[in-house]
């Protein structure tokens, strides 16, 4: 059966791949396909990025006791950082006692998602360290037997026992076994820590009762509902619990408006009184870099008129801010007027900017008391978390895409100028959105065409002979060339592109950051798995991407040819994936340790602050993105799991090893020392890395599936179908069982016994309450100028609450002193 079916399917149509994807690696005359330039290409990317990776490590633990405003801005800004234990300022004693930072301490520190996002790294060290054991022992050693292949670019002795391989494939017995026991190994660590993810996250939830634990988001409110009384008794009338306090979202748009206005006038107000009082950030910070600034000249005197104004703004006693006396007065501003405003004068720029501010907040107070118009969303807050829990896993109303209720984001994770996007407008600009992404992923690949055609010489040779001639003719820079430029063009892509999709999914429209950024990662994982995988398998195919084209039109008649061939190139890509580890792991990661980018551009934001509040934002924490970091490292995992029994199946593993054991050393120094992660999505990002490794697992049987079927070993291939169907039905059963354990809470984990915060909001007056340790409900407001995290007892838009402050200005002794607002008592409707 097996010989009829190599004879009839297999040789027929793919002879002419076969003989395209040998035909260069046979001929002695290409010298762009020796042996020793994929082993100097392999040591060329070693070299470049070890060097890279040593010079930003050593440099972070130069920098990191110097500049702890930067690499522990989290530790000192952050209530639920503070328990965190010291890192000592020797070069590396932080690394021994970061390491020994339990699972517990995570939790309490940095929340779900970190713990989650760490998880997924310990599950990815588990998996390849068994990997590797198996590979090293086993493939490695029959792959050297029977094909003389190392699995080292370059090391891979001659082929000549093509007929006895033959008769004698019983090495092929390991692509039959292996993606069994890995697949089987995969799984079992999969469910293994989904089962304590899950654990952890009931009963992290189930114990606190929280606002937002006892909040569900309900959308599709028809127009006869659309009020607080309404959506109250609509609610209590199905008898699933009382009903605590209803939001229902607005039309505040004009408010919203205001306030970003407001602002831009403070800014500028603030900026006007630096300019005035000469003010220099001269007070040196054990913990900053040296900053030194220009002295300014000063004058003796100033105008009367201008000291006389400002005196009666000031003052000059009292700790007032003194006035500055220089020959040309006050900051001017010019304002334009008449027709066509073609004539101008200047005019008193305080003076102008506290008016215009004056002006602002009288709008602002007097929208604050507006009756706006009602959307189709509101948030409803129940007494208990277990009526909430019901609430959101029934079905509330029997029209279609009405009264629909989910779980609520937290209140500081609301995107309340989302709110009041009508639903239609929402799903347009969802699906608009999908599809330029979906162009734009295509786009990329075509961008990177030129970058894939360095891959193989031989493929760069019938495109543009002369180049492939001239690099085969430098070996060194050949190396360089085919090591770096390809793998460093990707990951500075997979660096630039999520934030084009961060902005677009801005676009789309959802009403909360944590759904924003579940998306980001279902979107940038799409982009990397499409282009690094489909694109550069098709495209970078080692030496048949041209015969393929020339083949096009017999290509398509058979389906399986095209299997093949991807088979074929994928084994040939190797190298590439092996260069792309190693640079991501040795090379990029210190650089994230060392947050270049931030490095880079203290000096710029540096030069370009004014004034004391400017100086002030240059010692905010960074922003961690899990939408930007997990789809990579998802993608890194999914290339080891697919070259898991292939002969560089040990080097893969290896260099995966090493990449996801500084990776999660990196990212827990980050995630609790070094940067802000605001977005508490409760670990649902969990779900969406399980469901892409076990799609990892599906494109690795099919591999294997089209590499046995490339070696004419149709029945060991068929005997593999049986997993191939078994891995996607685990893929539904695990979407069915576990994935709801991670997005409600059961509930027999919720702990009775706990008080609800309602009992407490019943008794307080004001909307807001400082928060314990980590909490989801904090929000960071500016309140007399410091940022102040505050919990929020009900769902409100928090440009309805914040007090209207005034400007900072800075004051004789080096303080800051805060302009008390026009309206600053008003803190409420």
């Amino acid at each position: 059966m097996e010989h009829v079916l190599a004879n009839t399917t297999v040789e027929e149509a793919t002879a002419p791949i076969l003989h395209a994807a040998f035909q260069n690696a046979t001929d002695p005359d290409n010298d762009w396909t020796a042996p020793t330039r994929s082993k100097r290409d392999l040591a060329t990317q070693l070299v470049i990025s070890i060097s890279l990776g040593l010079v930003a490590f050593f440099s972070f633990c130069l920098l990191r006791p110097k500049w702890a405003e930067l690499y522990a801005a989290r530790r000192r800004r952050r209530n639920a950082a503070s328990s965190l234990p010291d890192l000592p300022d020797t070069m590396f004693g932080w690394i021994p006692v970061l390491y020994k930072i339990n699972d517990e301490q995570i939790l309490n520190s940095a929340g779900l998602d970190a713990f989650v996002f760490l998880s997924f790294f310990k599950f990815a060290l588990r998996f390849l360290s068994a990997t590797f054991l198996f590979a090293a022992a086993i493939i490695c050693p029959l792959h050297w037997r029977y094909l003389g292949k190392t699995g080292i670019p370059g090391v891979d002795r001659p082929r000549d026992d093509d007929e006895k391989l033959k008769k004698d494939p019983t090495y092929l017995w390991i692509y039959v076994i292996f993606p069994y026991l890995f697949t089987g190994i995969a799984m079992y660590l999969l469910i293994q820590e989904t089962h304590k993810i899950i654990q952890v996250r009931q009963k992290y939830l189930g114990s606190q009762t929280s606002t937002t634990d006892r909040t569900i988001r309900l959308a599709g409110i028809p127009p006869e509902l659309r009020s607080e009384e309404g959506i109250k008794d609509y609610i209590e009338s199905m008898q699933i619990g009382n009903v605590e306090t209803v939001s229902l979202c607005r039309n505040w748009h004009e408010l919203d408006t205001l306030m970003e206005e407001r602002k831009k006038i403070l800014r500028q107000l603030e900026r006007a009184w630096t300019k005035h009082l000469g003010y220099k950030q001269n007070k040196r910070y054990n913990d900053t870099l040296p900053l030194v600034r220009a002295e300014r000249v000063r004058s003796p005197s100033f105008g009367s008129e201008a000291g006389t104004e400002n005196s009666q703004l000031l003052g000059s006693e009292n700790g007032r801010v003194p006035t500055r006396r220089i020959d040309d007065g006050r900051p001017k501003h010019r304002m334009w007027y008449g027709p066509l405003k073609l004539r101008y004068k200047n005019i008193d720029s305080i003076d102008y900017y506290e008016e215009k501010l004056r002006l602002t907040d009288e709008r602002i107070v007097a929208a604050r008391q507006k009756d706006y118009a009602t959307s189709g969303l509101a948030f409803v807050t129940m007494e208990s978390t277990a009526s909430c829990q019901m609430a959101v896993q029934a079905i509330l109303d029997p029209n279609p895409m009405q009264m629909a209720a989910t779980l609520a984001p937290a209140p500081a994770d609301v995107i309340w100028k989302n709110t009041y996007i009508s639903r239609s407008s929402r799903v347009y600009r969802s699906w608009l959105i999908t599809a330029v992404i979906s162009f734009l992923t295509v786009f990329w690949s075509v961008l990177l065409l030129p970058f894939v055609s360095l891959l193989n010489l031989s493929t760069l040779h019938e495109a543009i002979p002369g180049l492939a001639d001239a690099l085969a003719r430098h070996p060194l820079v050949a190396s360089l060339v085919q090591a770096g430029l390809p793998t460093l063009s990707w990951s500075l892509l997979t660096v630039a592109v999520p934030y084009l999709y961060s902005w677009l999914s801005n676009l789309q429209g959802m009403t909360s950051r944590g759904d924003m950024e579940l998306s980001l990662i279902s979107k940038n994982f799409f982009f990397t798995f499409f282009n690094l995988f489909f694109f550069y398998t098709v495209v970078g195919s080692a030496s048949n991407f041209w015969d393929l084209l020339k083949h096009l039109q017999d290509t398509f008649k058979d389906a399986t040819t095209i299997a093949f061939a991807l088979a074929s190139s994928l084994e040939d890509l190797s190298r590439f994936y092996i260069n792309l580890i190693i640079l991501q792991g040795l090379g990029l990661f210190p650089l994230r340790l060392l947050e270049f980018g931030s490095v880079i551009m203290y000096p710029i934001h540096v030069l370009s602050a004014r004034t004391p509040r400017e100086y002030a934002e240059l010692s905010t924490p960074p922003m961690f993105r899990y939408g930007f970091s997990i789809p990579q490292t998802i993608l890194i995992l999914i290339i080891c799991i697919v070259y898991s029994v292939f002969p560089s199946s040990w080097l893969v593993c290896l260099c995966g090893l090493v990449y996801f054991f500084l990776g999660h050393l990196i990212y827990k120094y980050q995630l609790l020392y070094a940067m802000d992660h605001q977005q508490h999505s409760t670990g649902r990002a969990w779900p969406m890395i399980c469901s892409r490794v076990l799609l990892g697992l599906v494109f690795f049987q099919l591999a294997v599936i089209g590499s046995l079927a490339l070696r004419q070993a149709v029945t060991k291939s068929l005997l593999l179908l049986p997993l191939l169907g078994g891995t996607v039905w685990s893929t539904y059963f695990f979407a069915q069982t576990y994935e709801p354990l991670m997005k409600f809470i059961a509930l027999r984990s919720i702990d009775q016994d706990r008080p609800n915060d309602s009992e407490n909001a019943l008794t307080s007056p004001t909307l807001v309450s400082p928060p314990s340790g980590l909490d989801r409900d904090s929000l960071p407001v500016l309140i007399g100028g410091r940022e102040i995290g505050l919990r929020l007892k009900k769902y409100v838009n928090p440009n309805l609450t914040i007090p209207l402050d005034g400007a900072w200005i800075p004051s004789s002794d080096g303080s800051i002193m805060i302009r008390p607002g026009t309206f600053g008592e008003e803190t409420t409707e």
